[in-house]
């Protein structure tokens, strides 16, 4: 079994206040990791008028931190940091190199059985999924928020956020498979790369690095490309309406188009010329892009060759 990475410092962020009790349901994406075994956990309670460093320390005992395993700052692995850095959150990094297969390995497996990035643990609990972790993070961590606290608001939040999650990540996703999954597969000697998909846990993952390798067709890349046209001019429209994808206030639906069409979309399709498409939506990036937490989480650390960085546009 391959023994864990060597665990980075903590990066310390300013304390926010929380105020109120939050009450959080660790639901089926939460669980407990006990003696090898995932189990589901318990129900949260934090008291009130407690800061974001207090609430991570145990009261006889060290300090608990947030610990978040992810890969480059980019799609998933930056949709999840953004929130940490927003909050302003103490949390420990530990860079897993997808590159290498790292998510598949024994010690990470034994985290995740999914073998996917990002994962944030909290005391024990592994939280996965990025639309779970930051809903876990409003509700553990609400002192700076990025939901709204009206139900109306809140609803328009997940409604995006639903969008972005199943009409729009994956053909962003395709595209990127295409173009730098699809490098490495083909660079992989035959057995060997039969052996590597023995360990990828989930199907779906298996088949898409079958498909990687052999390249996708040019009609799922042209249906792909179309989705990802109906999005733009979808939030193009929307900004139109508002000054933030959900309405007037900068929300995690934000976050999310941003982490995986938003910051890159001009840069992976030129030809596209999304610059005279869509201006609101490149304000909207710029601003983004300005913020301080969000320039942080984008220089974080990055083990992607740089040619092959054709997630993020910088490479074709």
């Amino acid at each position: 079994m391959r023994p864990p990475l060597t665990e980075p410092k903590l990066a310390l962020q300013p304390a926010p206040l929380i105020r109120g009790w939050a009450l959080t349901l660790i639901l089926s994406c939460v669980y407990r990791a006990h003696g090898g075994k995932v189990l589901l956990s318990r129900l949260s309670f934090l008291p009130s008028q407690m800061a974001s460093s207090e609430l991570l320390k145990r009261p006889n005992g060290p300090t608990v931190t947030l610990k978040y395993y992810h890969a480059e700052p980019v799609a998933n692995s930056l949709k999840s940091m953004i929130p940490l850095i927003e909050k302003g959150l103490p949390y420990q990094s530990v860079y897993i190199d997808l590159h290498k297969f790292e998510q598949h390995s024994d010690w990470f497996v034994a985290i995740n059985p999914e073998g996917q990035v990002p994962v944030l643990e909290h005391d024990g609990i592994i939280i996965t999924h990025t639309t779970v972790i930051n809903e876990y993070l409003e509700d553990i961590f609400p002192a700076i928020p990025l939901r709204p606290r009206d139900p109306v608001g809140a609803a328009r939040m997940r409604y995006w956020n639903k969008f972005i999650d199943e009409h729009v990540m994956n053909h962003v996703s395709m595209h990127g498979w295409h173009r730098m999954i699809g490098i490495i597969a083909r660079n992989i000697e035959s057995g060997e790369f039969d052996r590597l998909l023995e360990r990828i846990p989930l199907p779906d993952q298996r088949r898409k690095w079958r498909t990687a390798r052999s390249g996708f067709s040019p009609a799922d890349l042209a249906n792909a490309t179309e989705k990802i046209l109906y999005a733009v001019d979808k939030v193009e429209r929307q900004l139109a309406r508002t000054e933030w994808i959900a309405g007037d206030h900068y929300t995690l639906a934000d976050i999310n188009f941003y982490s995986h069409c938003g910051m890159m979309v001009e840069r992976m399709f030129p030809e596209l010329e999304i610059g005279k498409r869509c201006p609101r939506l490149v304000a909207w990036r710029q601003k983004l892009t300005a913020r301080p937490a969000v320039a942080r989480a984008l220089a974080a650390e990055d083990r992607t060759a740089p040619g092959l960085r054709t997630w993020t546009g910088h490479a074709r």
